[in-house]
């Protein structure tokens, strides 16, 4: 087994694996699809152990960590590895894989491709919607149908996010020390974002959270280059991720959640950056028709008949705001750049 260990707000899991949950930009749900959005900063992270007394009970039995998002907050999740020794993940929200659209499993599928390799795949900011785009992963309160668990079981009983990291088989790949890590170009601007203002509203009591679907952005999820029979299915880590609101995490820890952050208008007015992949010669896994069809949180708004929830103004990002990345090949990764 892998050993899972939290540093800072990143999560390590044995020695050359980690990743983190990323702030990040609410794109807006217009029908139109978005370049990738900055990294504005990392959610905090706490351990469940740390605050047992504090925390639901269910919580105990699953450990793992949990994090607060305001309602109708954007997250994406960045991966670090070695370029020399990659790792498959497995993603889930609510116990619905990510990629796949299946119920949560620990073991790799042969039948439907339900995992990322990290490298080539840096990162990962929504649900598979195929065809070279996914859609970005948006907190809302559980109980309201709203959430990919929600949609695709017709019941909300876990909510969160679930992960497992596996490593390669011993002899997969050869060590050598890395030389280049993609994964950090997203979160180079920090310095550069806008101050935070007031962008989304809370729930009113504290409550457990999921992901739903938001706007639609250009983002392939790479086919596995180097096959299932690479990885150890028996030298695994793995997390559960829960996710609370604001209210929430101040009863639990006595802390305050970071303020909300900039909206996609404000953001692009200041001319920050956003960004996109040269990644035309990567595969793409295709989409389950199940995550084809979940509703975005603005369409669920619609069909409830609710007044709008959230600002959905287009924006028209200038190509010059627009930085743009080599996405390497296996080829390429092998000859030792990432």
């Amino acid at each position: 087994m892998l050993q899972v260990t939290l540093k800072g707000d990143t999560l390590h899991f044995g020695e050359g694996f980690a990743l983190n949950f990323q702030r990040t930009l609410r794109i807006p749900d217009d029908g139109k699809t978005y370049p990738l959005p900055p990294g504005l900063g990392t959610f905090p992270v706490n351990k469940v152990e740390d605050y047992r007394d504090r925390v639901p009970e269910k919580w105990v039995k699953d450990g793992g960590i949990f994090i607060p998002m305001y309602q109708r907050e954007a997250l994406w999740i960045r991966f670090t590895a070695r370029h020399w020794k990659p790792n498959a993940v497995k993603v889930a929200v609510g116990k619905i894989n990510a990629v796949s659209g299946k119920n949560w499993t620990q073991e790799l599928m042969r039948d439907a491709e339900d995992y990322l390799v990290c490298p080539p795949q840096p990162w990962l900011d929504g649900i598979n919607s195929g065809d070279g785009h996914i859609r970005q992963f948006v907190a809302m309160p559980l109980g309201m149908g709203y959430t990919v668990e929600g949609q695709v079981t017709g019941k909300e009983e876990f909510g969160g996010i679930q992960i497992i990291v596996y490593e390669p088989k011993p002899g997969k790949f050869p060590d050598e020390p890395p030389q280049r890590d993609l994964s950090q170009m997203r979160t180079r601007i920090l310095s550069e974002a806008a101050p935070p203002v007031a962008a989304y509203a809370a729930p009113a009591g504290g409550t457990e959270m999921g992901l739903g679907a938001g706007g639609k952005m250009k983002q392939k999820i790479y086919p596995d280059p180097h096959g299932i029979d690479t990885w150890d299915a028996g030298n695994y880590g793995r997390v559960f991720v829960h996710i609370v609101n604001s209210m929430m995490y101040r009863q639990i820890t006595g802390k305050e959640p970071p303020q909300t952050p900039v909206t996609a208008p404000q953001y692009t007015a200041n001319g920050l950056p956003w960004f996109d992949l040269y990644d035309e010669q990567m595969g793409d896994i295709a989409a389950p028709e199940n995550l084809q069809n979940v509703q975005s949180v603005k369409e669920m708004d619609e069909e409830k008949g609710f007044q709008p929830q959230q600002d959905d103004s287009s924006v028209n990002v200038p190509d010059d705001q627009i930085k743009k990345y080599n996405i390497k090949s296996d080829d390429e990764i092998k000859d030792g750049d990432w």
